[in-house]
């Protein structure tokens, strides 16, 4: 028993080991093609005169919105583009008076003469994906701008994106997020920390090398012909902007990132609001990967390295079921140590695996030193971030982790929003806002469980006498008691 543990054990290291080696080539390849541009040129320098310049529809797919749903409109509205050239989709399936405060910003934009219709479907089928679809049926132009609820894009969105679809296999612009409340909470500030270096190292290492990156749902221009040749937008999984990111590229269209162009967004401040957000990515991607990762290792004409890079970016959920494990498995492995010292050269192998940690660090420290974030942040405060970072991340794996074993084992769930609270303007009033999930759910008494089950792993290696797994017991312990206790705070009745 204690051997078959050892080997699940070390599969799941090793697995983090291989997932950490991946994003150390992206490392690489970010900072060797740091400050280049694919493309610099303008509207005028590409499509001539406003009148030659192509159509373009916004959509906006918003659902119970009532706290930003004006401001969305009116960030959007504010769109530099030509008013015949340009046409604005509000598709709201909405049950409560947002729908009614989004009519009222509709109608109020149409006496500008801004093209903004405001959409109703008959019946909200497929989520967000059912919306983008009907959307579709009634859109103009060739091109397709998708933004959240909770974003504000820049005046000169459109113009710094459309020339990139100069070139005719380019089927999805994608631009970077920034964020609208970073500084808010430790919360907020640690999300952030966590999406710059996905919308750094990993979006723009990929897209250097020309590997598979993925539309993440918002902040990017479609060209419709693409959509349309991949299979249009589905709703089996929970994650149709990475879904149809992939059924494109194996047929063969390009995708662009653009790191040095962001687009402003809200994180989510409570934890019940984020743990939804993070069920849905996770999930998502595992359903995403049954789905896709069959097509893409089977496609004909796709590099070896893509393919490499592909498996990973698909599987990447899974390393919530690798951290869980090895969590859970760890107090026994001090147990297992100390009775059987004849296996202790294989503690000694597994103890490699440590270099996964420095990788990650390197890969975060990269991020916040040389991305495009809004402030470049110094070594000192990484040292303080990025350890509670991960303490975090860990906590979030038991919730994280059960998403990814449903989505592979094609358990359907609907499509639940995460709640946007206009923090910028509102700061503090998640904890009175409507939208606040005021259920506690089991998962943080179980987290909390878990924290104490750390902390008596802390004191088991005082009573081995056997500390090389307490950095990580304490991580856990702290990850876990945080986001257990958020999660209940956050939900809290009164």
């Amino acid at each position: 028993m204690s051997l078959i543990l050892i080997i699940i054990y070390g599969c799941c290291l090793f697995f983090i080991f291989l997932y950490s080696l991946v994003q150390l080539s992206l490392v690489w390849t970010y900072r060797r093609g740091r400050g280049e541009e694919a493309f610099t040129g303008s509207m005028h320098s590409v499509f001539g005169e406003q009148k030659d310049w192509p159509v373009v529809t916004i959509q906006l797919p918003v659902y119970n919105e009532r706290y930003v749903v004006n401001r969305l409109i009116d960030s959007v509205c504010a769109i530099r583009y030509p008013k015949d050239k340009l046409h604005i989709q509000v598709l709201d399936d909405s049950t409560d008076d947002s729908f009614e405060l989004a009519a009222k910003s509709v109608k109020h934009w149409q006496e500008k003469g801004i093209d903004i219709v405001h959409v109703k479907r008959p019946e909200r089928t497929g989520f967000k994906a059912g919306a983008l679809a009907y959307g579709l049926t009634c859109s103009k132009g060739d091109f397709t701008a998708i933004f959240d609820a909770d974003f504000m894009p820049y005046p000169d969105f459109l113009e710094r994106c459309i020339p990139y679809f100069i070139q005719e296999k380019v089927g999805l612009v994608q631009t970077r997020w920034e964020h609208l409340n970073e500084d808010y909470s430790m919360l907020t500030r640690l999300q952030a920390f966590g999406l710059d270096a996905h919308f750094s190292i990993e979006q723009r290492g990929r897209n250097i090398n020309q590997h598979f990156i993925n539309f993440n749902g918002t902040a990017g221009i479609w060209r419709n012909t693409c959509i349309a040749e991949a299979g249009g937008w589905q709703s089996d999984t929970l994650t149709e902007d990475l879904d149809l990111s992939y059924r494109a590229q194996i047929k063969g269209w390009k995708f662009q990132y653009l790191e040095k162009l962001g687009s402003p967004a809200e994180l989510p401040a409570a934890m019940p609001a984020l743990k939804n957000q993070q069920y849905r990515w996770t999930k998502g991607a595992a359903e995403c990967a049954v789905k896709n990762l069959p097509r893409v290792m089977r496609a004909k004409g796709i590099p070896w390295s893509t393919k490499l890079h592909a498996f990973f970016h698909l599987a990447n959920s899974f390393i919530f079921v690798c951290v869980l494990t090895t969590a859970i498995l760890s107090v026994p492995m001090l147990f297992i140590k100390f009775s059987d010292p004849d296996l202790g050269f294989l503690f000694k192998l597994a103890s490699l695996f440590l270099l996964s940690f420095f990788i990650l660090g390197f890969f975060y420290w990269t991020s916040m030193k040389h991305g495009q974030g809004e402030r470049h942040k110094s070594f000192g405060e990484f040292l303080m971030v990025f350890p509670l970072f991960l303490s975090v991340s860990m906590g979030l794996s038991l919730h994280n982790a059960i998403a990814v074993i449903e989505g592979y084992a094609g358990r359907k769930t609907p499509f639940v929003r995460t709640p946007k609270f206009n923090l910028i303007e509102k700061k503090g009033s998640f904890l009175d806002s409507s939208y606040r999930i005021r259920k506690i759910h089991p998962m943080s008494i179980l987290e909390i469980v878990l924290a104490l089950y750390f902390l008596g792993g802390i004191g088991l290696a005082f009573y081995l006498n056997d500390f090389g797994l307490i950095p990580f017991h304490i991580m856990l312990f702290l990850g876990f008691g945080l986001v257990g206790f958020y999660g209940l705070r956050h939900a809290k009745i009164g």
